[in-house]
């Protein structure tokens, strides 16, 4: 017998059901708010609450977006990865002005605007 995992549509909040597979996140129609939604791994959400409640230290939590910061929960929740792993990245904005090839600026700069990434 597997054990289940509960997941949480990330609309109603309310709303949970269980698999018994272990993913991220999985999209189906909410039966409470009857939106075609996200459910997030339970695990990855209970994270994501307790960082909202008293964001880390090591980590600039409120520049975050959501979905960022969902998916940083998830990582933390679900594998092997610490906060110690990831920083909030910025884009300089200066695609395109005709800078390319020069070489000295850090690959990760063009992740997106402030985007965690693992280090």
């Amino acid at each position: 017998m597997s054990r289940t995992r509960t997941y949480r549509c990330l609309n109603c909040l309310e709303h949970t059901i269980d698999r018994e597979f272990d993913t991220s996140h999985l999209s189906v129609t909410c039966p409470n708010c009857e939106s075609f939604e996200r459910f997030v791994n339970e695990a990855a959400y209970q994270q994501f609450r307790a960082f909202e409640e008293s964001p880390p230290d090591e980590l600039d939590w409120e520049r975050l977006e959501r979905t960022e910061k969902l998916v940083v929960a998830e990582r933390l929740a679900r594998s092997t990865k610490t906060i110690e792993d990831f920083a909030v990245v910025e884009s300089n904005g200066d695609e395109g002005d005709g800078d390319e090839g020069d070489g000295d600026e850090d690959e990760s700069a063009d992740a997106g605007a402030e985007s965690p990434i693992p280090e």
